[in-house]
């Protein structure tokens, strides 16, 4: 960091970049696909559009998205004005394609990429050029809709319905809404874009506060709902047209197999009754690594080394799914000859060659393929489906949309075992429909995105009081507005949670606001507080006339002998805790602020989460134990 500082600090100061004017006329020309698009961002308004689905080759070679070179020409126009743009993308790989794209079209030295996976200082070196007082281009994952840059003209969000986006940790912000809050602080132009719309932003369009510019010319990939025919296995998994299709394709070049999960064989279930397989430590699912492996608990990691069913008794295991790997082996022995390129978590790849090759994916990592895949093959789009999620239409429609958006111009791309207006919507590249109609759904139901929605969890007394709270601070909330309390598994707390409209959002926040600070400041009962459990934790020892405290796991930090043993310590023998091993007993110093005290008892009511007698070794006065405490305390190795 201070090597990266002094570095900063004695080169020269940025000079305002400059946009070459044929790079600017490309921007142009390509921001001109859009009527009305430049005019918006001009204006700094705030536009959702539908980004055309086909691969691009750059000047320098590259092949990228046509979504990329169109985000990198809004900030190379924005950058041309002296404005600076904040590019927001989910992962590294759309990250790569925005900086192939913008090298093209906006100098090196206004590019700045914020993302975790640089090093320390390189982070601290972009956030310095960052901080100058002239406009850059800002690429980075959700934290870069935060950088401080100078003149900020233009906020754009690719794929707003990845969930890499939504922050994980408290408070959970997503980026979408971080954006929304920062263009109203900061006047600046707003873009979303993605192959698929999300209900939020379709929210948004309806409401007039997102305006929708769609394209000139629409675009869409040859997109083709395979179904098993007449005389057929009603289970097999690629059909014969898809089949034939994936055939004739790897003359040309790579096909693209998008599957469900990764592994051999993500779920097993009984070979007798058919139940799903599971631990019988944890309850989780088992998995198999490979063909005639020991099954595996995907939970606790566990061996299922003579496992039984709970339900017949049978032994015998097969398989109710296939992974990549699984998938990568049958379809190798039917095109023997043809490369297999495995891309998943475990095996990343972020591009491939045009040689003919087959490319097991899973959702989301499918690579780019030079000019394109010539067949794209959808499967498992039904096991997909399952999955028990709200947004899980919406979710399929973006993975689908997005592994099409990679095929060659004129490629087939096969859906296969799918229908209904998800089907519909691929098949026509009429995914805003598809948002719109699911967001008239959900209204009548009173569900996100319609609604906010709150989810409270606490005590039976502190869920009446906040309710009764919110229901004093707004009125108007509806009758039917609260869904529960019902009790959390697993735990001695209850769970609610409640509706409400947009408008009541300030209102619903203060009263809850102000119910959670009277909850912290109640006056906790006997059995909730301190003294319950210090007087469980605490015991005689014998022959001592002070207290011990014990800890829940059982390690005792005081003793009746009179005398300190002489180093070097030994370990407590009669701690249950494996975790002992590893650490060796010893007198430590006393935290600041706090004194010892005469007795174990009196320091268990200064720090009620201790359970060790600590003393200090200085100043003299505090040096002497009180009398029958061996006062140690466990610290690291």
């Amino acid at each position: 960091m201070v090597r990266a500082e002094k570095t900063w600090l004695a080169a020269p100061a940025p000079s305002v970049p400059e946009v070459a004017a044929d790079a600017l006329t490309r921007a142009r020309t390509l921001l001109g696909e859009f009527p009305g698009l430049g005019a918006r961002l001009d204006e700094r308004g705030r536009v959702a559009l539908d980004a055309p689905p086909r691969i691009v080759r750059t000047p320098a070679g590259a092949d990228v998205g046509a979504w990329a070179l169109l985000l990198a020409a809004a900030a190379a126009v924005a950058l041309a004005d002296g404005r600076s743009t904040v590019l927001v993308a989910p992962d590294h790989r759309d990250q790569e394609q925005l900086l192939a794209a913008l090298a093209a079209l906006a100098p090196a030295g206004a590019v700045v990429r914020a993302d975790a996976r640089r090093s320390g200082p390189e982070r601290y070196a972009g956030y310095l050029r960052i901080l100058a007082e002239v406009p850059c281009i800002v690429v980075g994952s959700r934290s870069a809709v935060y950088a401080p840059v100078h003149a900020l003209g233009l906020i754009a969000l690719w794929d707003d319905g990845d969930p890499l986006l939504a922050e994980p940790l408290s408070p959970g912000v997503h980026a979408r809404d971080a954006a929304l809050v920062r263009q109203e602080l900061e006047p600046c132009a707003l873009l979303f874009a993605g192959h698929t719309r999300t209900t939020d932003v379709q929210r948004l369009v309806e409401a007039g506060w997102v305006h929708e510019v769609p394209a000139a010319r629409r675009a869409s990939p040859k997109v083709v709902l395979s179904a098993t025919r007449e005389g057929e296995s009603r289970g097999a998994r690629v059909p014969s047209a898809a089949f034939a299709a994936a055939r004739e394709a790897l003359t040309a070049g790579p096909v693209l197999v998008q599957v469900a999960r990764p592994g051999y064989a993500p779920s097993l279930v009984c070979a007798a009754c058919r139940h799903s397989a599971r631990c019988r430590h944890c309850g989780g699912p088992l998995h198999a690594r490979r063909h005639g492996a020991v099954p595996d608990c995907t939970w606790c990691g566990r061996s299922a080394t003579g496992w039984t069913c709970a339900s017949c008794g049978g032994s015998a295991v097969r398989m109710a799914s296939s992974g990549t790997e699984r998938t990568a082996d049958e379809l190798g022995r039917a095109f023997p000859g043809t490369r297999v390129i495995l891309a998943d978590g475990d095996h990343p790849v972020t591009a491939v060659d045009g040689r003919p090759a087959l490319v097991i994916a899973t959702r989301g990592a499918e690579p780019i393929a030079a000019g394109g895949y010539r067949a794209v093959l959808l499967l498992d789009g039904d096991r997909m489906l399952q999955t028990d999620d709200l947004r899980i239409g919406e979710s399929c429609l973006r993975w689908w949309s997005n592994a099409a958006a990679l095929a060659a111009p004129g490629a087939p791309v096969h859906l296969v075992g799918v229908a209904g207006p998800l089907a519909r919507a691929l098949a026509t590249w009429t995914q805003p429909a598809y948002a719109r109609a699911e967001l008239a759904e959900r209204a009548p139901l009173l569900m996100p995105p319609t609604v906010r929605v709150a989810t409270l969890e606490g005590t039976a007394f502190e869920l009446d009081a906040a309710l009764a709270a919110v229901r004093a601070a707004v009125p108007e909330l509806a009758a039917d507005a609260v869904l529960g309390p019902v009790v959390v598994e697993g735990a001695q707390t209850r769970r609610a949670l409640l509706r409400f409209g947009y408008a009541q959002g300030r209102a619903v926040a203060h009263a809850l606001r102000g119910a959670v600070v009277t909850a912290s400041l109640r006056k906790p009962a006997p059995e909730e507080g301190h003294t319950a459990r210090a007087a469980q934790y605490t015991q005689s020892a014998p022959g001592c006339a002070r207290s011990r405290a014990v800890n829940p796991r059982g390690d005792r930090c005081a003793s009746s002998s009179p005398a300190p043993p002489k180093p070097p310590f030994r370990r407590c023998d009669d701690s249950p805790s494996p975790r002992t091993r590893s650490w060796r007993w010893s007198p430590v110093r006393m935290p600041r602020r706090a004194a010892h005290g005469r007795s174990c008892r009196r320091r268990w009511r200064l720090r009620p989460r201790s359970w060790d007698c600590r003393w200090s070794r200085s100043p003299a006065w505090m040096r002497r134990p009180p009398p029958g405490c061996r006062h140690w305390r466990r610290s690291s190795v």
